[in-house]
């Protein structure tokens, strides 16, 4: 990939919504040139989407945590993905190597919360659990 390329992946990632006139000045290209880039970047995938930065205690959920997942029958089908995408507290879930199958990232209010959460995960994917509390965020999603 070219540097000009990265160079628009990183401002970009700083902040989605940066005009195509703002990202030519920082390139040094023109309006045009940088929009057919971001347009090719999009359409090779290589740009996923944009998002918003969200405060989640503004929200009401302050408490982060990670949650491992380990199949407790493990011949039942690996479809802990799709068992799970109901439970709307749930943020990111990562399949990973190692002792546990999944990881998952999510966003609740109390540690009653989280208790009911975690009671709610082991009966919908018939699933043991590990979790992690998050204490503080140093960074996260830092651009490429």
């Amino acid at each position: 990939m070219e540097d000009t390329d990265q160079q628009i992946l990183r401002l970009l990632a700083e902040d989605g919504r940066m005009s195509f006139t703002d990202l030519a000045k920082a390139t040094g290209l023109s309006t045009s040139a940088v929009h057919q880039r971001v347009k090719r970047l999009e359409s090779r995938g290589v740009i996923k989407g944009y998002g918003a930065t969200i405060d989640y205690e503004q929200l009401g959920k302050p408490l982060t945590a990670f949650i491992s997942i380990t199949p407790i029958d493990v011949s039942e089908p690996d479809d802990y993905p799709e068992r799970l995408r109901s439970v709307t507290e749930i943020e990111s879930c990562w399949s990973v190597a190692g002792t546990e199958s999944y990881i998952l990232k999510v966003r609740v209010a109390t540690p009653g919360d989280l208790e009911n959460l975690l009671s709610r995960i082991r009966s919908v994917a018939n699933v043991a659990t590990r979790t992690t509390i998050v204490l503080s965020t140093a960074y996260e999603n830092r651009p490429v």
